[in-house]
């Protein structure tokens, strides 16, 4: 199986397409000169952004902040900009810019507000951006940071999953780099360091299967949302916390891992792996198989993709092996789980399914944690939904966000009927 993925992946070096320097290096690789490297940080109040900001606290020397984005916390976001010294610092609340003017007074930091300075943020020039905006959002700034060919490091699901043809095309045109967060992304990426992708068979993506791995299908129709974001293992936001218990979670990221790494739906398998060390596998044609293992800290993926292609210090806690004893592994029950098999049928399907499919999850997902329907009711909502709309093309990124807020009409249409 030939590996075709001249987007992302690691190129003949080990190293993904980018514009290299006359040495064959990235341009500015990050302690090879010793100069700082510039960056920008899409969604800096978050879970990923938060910890991308201590890294780069942890290493004062290394960086220089051109600009923060955060959502409405105001505050974090003006202690992140004075403890950084960012040049500048935009809330995408526009209601919140008086507060964020007032923390900031006084400091040299420039101050905007709104969905417009988001992307005005995103086109300021920067070597390296976290596109960490959850959500549709995260579209339009994280394609701004793409087409000025910087190198992305890709925590926004929505850019690959719902766009994934129009983010794609831009890398091509842009030569940006797509450096992946998502720790099985970047597990897969750490793996094929060695550049061998016409020998690669397949990759395997790993889940902690979340609080319900082992749960009945009649118990899990009466699961609670209380029940559903106690992850066994990580420590989400809710969101993803509930995709993490319906699998839909590793849908998303099987769909990304295919445009990431130019494989198709076949090429990519998924296993239950609960004590959450080995973090993603390839497989190739000489029967070798490459993993990356590690702790399950956030704080790791993210200083890969920071530092690479070198590497940067973290205090995440050391892998212990001896300590965990034992690492096993079981295949999904996709009758349990059936947010993997429409994941998958959605990337088969192609064209605007992906789309459909994230918006019609965020949707049902936000009316499971309101009480409004059961557990077992998201997956049948984003079933329907894909069967009534189909797969319509999303070409341009107007598309998307066209074809985004229609499927999240219909799925807000079914949920009264859910909640009766």
């Amino acid at each position: 199986m030939a590996m075709n993925a001249p987007h992302s992946s690691p190129g003949a070096s080990g190293a993904p397409h980018s514009s290299p320097g006359a040495s064959g290096a990235p341009h500015n690789s990050l302690g090879a000169s010793g100069a700082a490297r510039s960056v920008t940080v899409l969604g800096s109040t978050g879970s990923v952004g938060t910890q991308t900001v201590a890294l780069l606290l942890a290493a004062p020397a290394r960086f220089q902040v051109r600009a923060l984005v955060g959502g409405r916390n105001v505050k974090l976001l003006a202690e992140q900009a004075i403890a950084l010294r960012a040049e500048r610092a935009v809330i995408a609340d526009p209601d919140q810019y008086s507060a964020l003017r007032d923390a900031l007074a006084g400091s040299a930091t420039q101050v905007a507000a709104g969905a417009e300075a988001v992307t005005d943020a995103a086109s300021i020039e920067a070597e390296w951006t976290m596109a960490a905006i959850t959500g549709a959002a995260g579209l339009a700034p994280t394609l701004t940071a793409i087409r000025r060919g910087a190198y992305i490091g890709l925590a926004n699901k929505e850019a690959l999953v719902c766009a994934g043809e129009v983010m794609l095309r831009a890398v091509r045109q842009a030569g940006a780099t797509l450096l992946p967060v998502d720790s099985e992304h970047n597990a897969i990426f750490q793996s094929m360091a060695d550049g061998n992708h016409g020998a690669v068979e397949k990759i395997v993506l790993t889940a902690s299967g979340g609080p319900f791995r082992t749960t009945s299908l009649e118990d899990m129709a009466r699961v609670t949302p209380e029940a559903a974001l106690r992850h066994p293992v990580w420590s989400m936001g809710a969101k993803i916390s509930i995709d993490s218990a319906t699998m839909m979670n590793k849908g998303l990221e099987l769909i990304e891992a295919a445009r990431l790494f130019g494989l198709p739906e076949t090429a990519i398998g998924v296993l239950f792996h609960p004590q959450s060390v080995i973090h993603g596998m390839v497989h190739y044609h000489d029967g070798s198989v490459m993993a990356q293992l590690g702790s399950p800290d956030m704080r790791i993926p993210i200083a890969h993709a920071l530092a690479w292609p070198n590497r940067m210090a973290t205090v995440s806690p050391r892998l212990d092996l001896a300590q965990i004893g034992r690492l096993e592994f079981t295949e999904p029950d996709l009758i349990r789980f059936p947010a993997l098999r429409l994941a998958r049928e959605a990337l088969q399907a192609g064209g605007g399914a992906p789309t459909i499919l994230n918006a019609v999850n965020e949707i049902a997902v936000a009316a499971f944690l309101q009480r409004q329907i059961g557990f077992l009711d998201i997956a049948d909502i984003v079933d329907l939904v894909l069967q009534q709309l189909g797969t319509p093309p999303a070409e341009s990124l107007e598309a998307v966000v066209a074809l985004d807020e229609s499927a999240r009409r219909s799925a807000r249409l079914l949920i009264p009927a859910r909640a009766a």
